[in-house]
Parts: structure tokens; C-alpha cells; sequence
């Protein structure tokens, strides 16, 4: 069987294409140009059973081309595209133009959906990425060396609700929390982002008279109704330097639908920084 592959940005595109690899399917990669590091060339300069063709956002009707030239009748999603760039500086083709003028509400999911349905009617389905990565997903309980502490508890206590709430919405997967007060919600910048704008608020908070605690707690959570052939919430080691630098302390995901990349290299920094990482039950 071949399966199709679309290569958003990050390592998770490899981490699925050597998963497929090892698995004995034959992989076409339809490589974002806008998204996609080059290096996946290389990948299929050495390997004979990977073929990628390099295309541009929006275009709906080449994707289907190349799936259909090559004999793909399944295919999944993987690395992030970035929010802004869908709603900004895509150039939609004849066949998304009409695609999103039909859609009721212009989120991430209903677009992604939407394309999933248009692939589905050309034979085409789209399967969930976490199928070869199983491994990766996060299991409950603690992860690191260190527990949350009891304000820490409090405080993903209260940031799972607020970010189950905001997920529900679609506005974003990720709240920054101090002393159960919200810090900073993720919206189109992404995760990284959200940490950082966190961490510059809370240095400014300091230079006055703020009661906030210093240590921020990072929620991060799944959509309620998380279709997890995209989207899917990914932690990796930028994560981890990107608290470290904006001050967080804790982290917090939910069980069986977060993915961790290189897991054991990113428990082990968040060892040696001293940050607590917890997987909680849906």
C-alpha cells in the first residue's frame, strides 16, 4: 500500500515518514512549500519507496493530481501550518476557492474538515497520524522526576477549564496560568508564542506590584470533539527552552492525545531545569 503524506513544518512529518518506512508502506509526500524543511528531499534521494512533489497552500486540485498519479488511496496529515498562514497567505485554487465559500465558519477545523470530505469524495481518506505514532502518546501520570506542587495543582486545575473552554471554541489549544489567574491564551501565534507573550507579561508585571507568583504553569490541552487526523497537540523540546525561558515551571497535557517528541531528550531537560510535566485523564 502507498500512503500519501502532507508535510506541514517541525520534525513530525520524518518522525511519520520513518514510522511508515518501518511499517513497509511506500510514502508520496506532498511537501508544502510555504511549510516543509527541504530536508525531506534528501529522505527521498536515499530511499526509493518515497517520492515528494513540492506544492503551494491552496493547491487543492494538484494535491488530489499527485495523490491520484500515484496511486494513493490513503494519506495523513502531519507538522503544523501555521494559523496565519492558512488565513493570510494562502492563494486558493478553484477548488478550495469554493471550498471556502461554502464554509460556515472560517476555524482551522472546519477548513481541515472540509478538505478532509473533498479528499474522501476522491477516493482519498484521511487516516490519523497518531496510527503510526502511537508511542509518542502521552500516558497519565507524572512524566518527570519532578511532581506538580500544590499551587501548581491548583493552578492546572483551574487552566484546564479555561482552556478546555477556549479549545471548544477553536481559538486555540494552549492558556498560560500564575496563581490561578490567566496569563495568556494561545490564539493564532501558537504555543511557543503564547509561553513567550506569558513570560514578557509577567516580567512586566514584576517591575510593578503584581501578587502574581513568578512561576508560570502551561496548559495545554485537546479540542473537545479532537479530530485527531490533524491538529493534533505536540510537545517537543522547543517547549521546554521556550518555558525555561519565559519562567514556567509546570506543564500540563492531556493523556492518550498529546504527542511527545523525543521524549526521553525532553524529560531529561525538563529534569535538569526542574520543570514538572503531567499527563491528566481526559
Amino acid at each position: 500500500m502507498k500512503l500519501g503524506l502532507i508535510a506541514g513544518n517541525g520534525r513530525f512529518p520524518f518522525l511519520l515518514l520513518d514510522a511508515a518506512r518501518a511499517q513497509g508502506f511506500a510514502v508520496t509526500v506532498a511537501a508544502i512549500r510555504e511549510e516543509t524543511d527541504p530536508e525531506i528531499n534528501h529522505r527521498a534521494a536515499t530511499d526509493d519507496k518515497i517520492t515528494v512533489h513540492w506544492l503551494s497552500l491552496g493547491e487543492l486540485s494538484r494535491l488530489i493530481e499527485v495523490f491520484h498519479k500515484e496511486g494513493v488511496t490513503a494519506a495523513v496529515m502531519a507538522g503544523q501550518v501555521k494559523h496565519k498562514q492558512i488565513f493570510s497567505s494562502i492563494r486558493p485554487d478553484w477548488r478550495l476557492a469554493k471550498l471556502l465559500l461554502n464554509l460556515r465558519t472560517r476555524n482551522t477545523d472546519m477548513l481541515l474538515g472540509a478538505v478532509a470530505k473533498v479528499l474522501g469524495d476522491e477516493g482519498i481518506e484521511l487516516i490519523s497520524s497518531t496510527a503510526f505514532l502511537e508511542p509518542l502518546l502521552a500516558q497519565e501520570g507524572v512524566l518527570t522526576a519532578r511532581a506538580p506542587d500544590e499551587e501548581e495543582r491548583k493552578n492546572i486545575e483551574y487552566g484546564m477549564g479555561v482552556a478546555r473552554a477556549v479549545a471548544g471554541f477553536d481559538i486555540g489549544q494552549t492558556v498560560v496560568v500564575a496563581a490561578q489567574a490567566c496569563v495568556a491564551v494561545e490564539a493564532m501565534e501558537g504555543t511557543d508564542a503564547a509561553i513567550e507573550r506569558a513570560g514578557a507579561i509577567m516580567k512586566t508585571l514584576e517591575e510593578g506590584a503584581s501578587t502574581l507568583e513568578r512561576h508560570l504553569t502551561v496548559v495545554k490541552v485537546a479540542k473537545p470533539n479532537q479530530d485527531m487526523r490533524f491538529d493534533v497537540p505536540v510537545i517537543g523540546i522547543r517547549t521546554i527552552e521556550t518555558m525555561l525561558q519565559a519562567g514556567a515551571k509546570c506543564l500540563s497535557v492531556e493523556a492518550g492525545r498529546t504527542l511527545l517528541f523525543d521524549r526521553e531528550t525532553l524529560l531529561q531537560r525538563a529534569d535538569d531545569a526542574g520543570i514538572a510535566i503531567v499527563a491528566v485523564p481526559r
